[in-house]
């Protein structure tokens, strides 16, 4: 199945990230974000301009704070399909596992 392009007007952008029309329009200019002109209006590649929020310390935090990140502590995922694996959110256990000793460790121990 083909993945369907997303495509957002500079407006829209600005109001999903929480920043200015001129930084994205900035970012357009620089050629940091994906774009075609539709009828005379830039028309965003919305992969782009999540790729390019996430490099952006700024603009990061802005999507966090302003942006729609601020709701996403408020979406209740019911669908398990779209959830995250509850594994996956439990902080890992770092420790090394614990072995039988072995008949070197036992020599090691005696001679030590």
């Amino acid at each position: 199945m083909e993945k369907q392009i997303i495509r957002v007007s500079v407006s829209e952008a600005s109001r999903l990230f929480g920043v200015d029309q001129r930084t994205i329009r900035r970012a357009i200019r620089d050629g940091q974000i994906n774009y075609v002109v539709v009828r005379g209006r830039y028309k965003i590649t919305f992969a782009s301009l999540l790729e390019w929020s996430q490099s952006r310390t700024s603009a990061k935090n802005k999507l966090a704070n302003s942006g729609i990140g601020q709701y996403v502590d408020k979406w209740k995922i019911k669908n398990r399909l779209f959830s995250p694996n509850p594994k996956l959110l439990e902080p890992s256990n770092t420790a090394t596992p614990k072995t039988e000793p072995t008949e070197q460790d036992a020599l090691i121990k005696k001679t030590g």
